[in-house]
């Protein structure tokens, strides 16, 4: 008989049990991927992985421990089990840790609903080929593409189980399938590159290997000839492309094991205005058919739609069992966990107010600044919220791009720039995070 991931968790827990665990919790995470990349015309590199991925966390009163492993035999389980034990018999204990209560889980979901995993048949190898071929080929057909560096094609399926001596016991399946495109531009010592990609839950929603492939080779070729911008105070604007990073430096400040070390410099603003005030953010893990959804967390609470920003305020902190108790505070149904750690805190789907304008809007309104399409590095302190990127983009003179540039850097407080806050109206909905570009003045750049 066909193991399951949900057998393989129910045997890890009875073997935990045996063990002399007090409680335990398992989660069993089965895999398969095929992914094929081509340069210049032809097949560079396919592969297939297949993998049973499990890991098991095991309590002895407030001590606990985790195990984890690739082998799913009986022998294995065994083992893992009084490995745990054994080990959380010598770890300290932590009056945070624990499952959770049985009234705190989830009794029922709609799996269907969220539209998790798509049915069509699996791709062949030979068609993933085609696609990653035929995005290459329209990458160099742009006028100024030299080369394409790197096109592929990927698709996988993996099952999750999560099971718990609480009661707690379900899972569900996703698929993903992705095509990419890195498009090199120019020659010798001038040669720049850019990239486009889509990566979908249902195949029949992936953009055209064309689509792809054109628009990585444009996006190369609008960066020849870049420079440095000069040094001063100049509004920018944060590409859709980019402009999630943004938002995703406000919910690591906002995370709850940030503000149960007391590490973050947002700890002193639940109940404050940290966006404009016409703005919110909302966190929504039941949309259909994306990446960030399901129906319950790692610690088996239900997830639920929520305001982490609301008209401007922060209403509240991203929390799994062990930071809500902490903070004297409830989970939210955001604890995210892998085999080999404990669970921690989490966000899932989320979603920043539109504007009413364009990105052409906002660079008109601009005037003259910096359009930023990629950022590299990254210095935030996570006490202050000071910020400081590597940036390259576009110079924008009377609110039209004038050329591209490169090597400078941004700088500013995060606080004060969400705070100033411009967004438009281009975010693409099919996201994880939602995000359109956004505007913020007065931002300190160091070029020439």
């Amino acid at each position: 008989m066909t193991r399951t991931p949900q057998n393989i968790s129910d045997e890890l827990l009875d073997a935990a049990r045996r063990a002399g665990a007090e409680a335990a919790d398992a989660i069993v995470i089965d895999g398969s991927s095929v992914s094929v990349e081509v340069h210049g015309g032809a097949l560079e590199h396919a592969e297939r992985s297949e993998a049973t991925d499990l890991g098991l966390r095991v309590f002895l009163g407030k001590r606990q421990a985790i195990v984890s492993s690739s082998d799913s035999r009986p022998e294995t389980l065994k083992a893992m089990a009084e490995r745990a034990v054994a080990m959380a018999r010598e770890a300290p204990e932590d009056p945070f840790t624990g499952l959770a209560e049985p009234d705190q889980l989830i009794t029922d979901w709609d799996m269907d609903a969220l539209e998790l995993f798509d049915t069509a048949p699996e791709p062949s190898a030979e068609a993933l080929m085609q696609d990653a071929l035929a995005a290459e080929a329209a990458a160099l057909e742009v006028a100024g593409v030299s080369q394409v560096s790197d096109a592929a094609s990927a698709y996988g399926t993996h099952r999750v189980h999560l099971a718990a001596t609480n009661g707690f016991s379900g899972g569900y399946m996703r698929s993903s399938r992705s095509t990419s495109c890195v498009a090199i531009s120019g020659e010798g010592t001038g040669m720049e590159r850019d990239y486009d990609g889509d990566s979908r839950t249902f195949q029949s929603d992936l953009r055209s290997p064309a689509e792809i492939g054109r628009t990585a080779g444009e996006r190369a070729v609008q960066i020849v000839g870049a420079r440095k911008p000069q040094t001063g105070s100049f509004p920018v604007v944060f590409d859709e492309r980019i402009s999630s990073s943004l938002i995703g430096h406000l919910l690591a400040a906002s995370n709850g094991a940030a503000i149960a070390r007391g590490a973050s410099w947002l700890k002193e603003s639940l109940g404050q205005q940290v966006l404009p005030s016409h703005l919110s953010l909302i966190e929504d893990p039941h949309r259909p058919r994306i990446s960030g959804s399901r129906p319950f967390d790692a610690e088996g609470l239900a997830t639920h739609r929520r305001a982490i920003v609301e008209d401007g305020v922060l209403t509240g902190w991203t929390l799994d069992l062990s930071s809500a108790r902490k903070l004297e505070m409830s989970s939210t149904g955001n604890a995210a966990r892998g085999v080999s750690g404990p669970p921690s805190p989490s966000n899932w789907n989320l979603s920043l107010t539109p504007g009413d304008k364009t990105r052409a809007d906002l660079l008109r309104d601009m005037g003259t600044g910096l359009l930023v399409t990629s950022m590299i590095g990254s210095t935030i302190n996570p006490n202050t919220g000071d910020y400081s990127r590597g940036a390259s983009g576009f110079w924008v003179e009377n609110g039209e791009i004038t050329h591209p540039v490169n090597e400078c850097t941004i700088a500013g407080n995060l606080r004060d720039m969400l705070m100033r806050t411009i967004p438009a109206n281009d975010a693409r909905v099919y996201l994880s995070r939602v995000v359109p570009s956004l505007l913020i003045e007065g931002m300190t750049l160091a070029g020439n």
